[in-house]
């Protein structure tokens, strides 16, 4: 009896495996409430990262594509009372040197800064004490880490959110959103220090260069508002790298991430040195991941980058709403697969819903044993 009932279990789990083989499509979005999303694989499993705003929470997935039985890690509660306590934002999770860091965006007191600070600024300025933080993990293995506040990065006292690392031969820098100056309040450009480790700023003020700014109509909110800089912005940068050819991109989000607008731009380092502006080149054409109004896939932006099971694929997971008229609220995230132009920048796909086939070499085994 013993050996027909474990048969009887194999049969089953064999064919409930290739039921699920033969069905080797997903639908968006795979994560049914989130937002600005990141993504690395990492030896078997992908961790992913989000906004909370409360806290800085690590999912772990043997797949991309669904994220419903993925395991769930607290990383870091902020302690009240503290310059990061609250509003944590786009959190990343990166492996340098073989230490594993959490680099966030937080602010002091809920993003309302008091009538004293936000009179300095020529608009509403509520993101004007927002900067940017490092956690430094205790262990090779991101999951079971321990994360610790490791420091403020040095942004010189003024506005800073989606920070992120750019590696190059030339050493590490950070990227983030910035303003000109501490109380502008708007335009949202982005910034490049260099850095010595991954929570040490050693750029000083003068040595901050800024490489994009909002002037084109797709980087503003409303669409073309050219009157004043209100709402323009340029925020999230990420690195994306051509893996045959070597091209560095760096992908952002443009316009504001509450509204259907939202969309991904292009910069490119032709040059050697990230902290001269004039080798970064812009895709000044228009966005090159936006909305898709015939699939009511709108607000698409804040990227980030990973590769399929078997590393053969690149894909984008981006952050999206399908009611455009509810903001923030309103936003999910979502996971499809891109390839590469001719002349080897990233040949993103139009956003939508699917189906769409699994990532290669994802299969159901995998998400047995999430």
């Amino acid at each position: 009896m013993a050996v027909l009932g474990w048969c009887a279990l194999l049969s089953f789990l064999s064919l409930g495996v290739a039921q699920l083989n033969n069905s080797a499509t997903y639908t968006n979005p795979v994560f049914n409430t989130g937002a600005d999303p990141w993504v690395i694989r990492h030896e078997g499993y992908y961790y992913m990262t989000y906004t909370t705003a409360t806290n800085i929470t690590i999912l772990r997935s043997s797949v991309l594509t669904d994220w419903s039985n993925a395991m769930v890690k607290l990383a870091f509660q902020p302690p009240e009372g503290r310059n990061f306590s609250t509003d944590l934002w786009a959190p990343e999770l990166h492996l340098i040197d073989d230490n594993w860091y959490i680099i966030f965006t937080a602010d002091p007191n809920f993003d309302q800064p008091p009538p004293e600070t936000e009179m300095f600024c020529d608009y509403n300025c509520p993101a004007v004490n927002h900067r940017m933080y490092v956690l430094q993990g205790s262990t090779s293995d991101p999951w079971t880490s321990n994360y610790t506040m490791k420091g403020g990065l040095d942004t010189y006292d003024q506005f800073a959110i989606d920070g992120t690392y750019f590696r190059h031969e030339t050493g590490l820098y950070h990227i983030y959103s910035c303003w000109y100056r501490q109380y502008d309040g708007w335009p949202a450009n982005l910034c490049i220090t260099k850095m010595s480790d991954p929570w040490t700023v050693t750029s000083n003020f003068t040595e901050r260069q800024i490489i994009s700014v909002p002037s084109n109509p797709w980087e503003r909110t409303p669409y073309g508002r050219m009157v004043n800089d209100r709402l323009a912005s340029n925020e999230a940068p990420q690195q994306l790298t051509n893996p045959e050819t070597g091209q560095q991109f760096l992908i952002y989000s443009a316009a504001r991430s509450d509204n259907r607008n939202y969309c991904l731009g292009q910069l490119e380092l032709l040059g050697e040195d990230p902290m001269n502006p004039s080798d970064w080149k812009k895709n000044n054409d228009g966005c090159v991941f936006y909305q898709n109004p015939m699939e009511k896939a709108y607000g698409v932006g804040h990227a980030s980058f990973t590769t399929s099971p078997d590393g053969s694929e690149n894909w984008i997971v981006y952050h999206g709403m399908l009611n455009p008229y509810s903001g923030w609220s309103a936003r999910d995230i979502r996971a499809q697969r891109f390839t590469w132009n001719g002349d080897g920048s990233p040949k993103f796909p139009r956003p939508g819903y699917g189906p769409y086939q699994v990532p290669s070499g994802q299969n159901s085994s995998m998400m047995m044993f999430v």
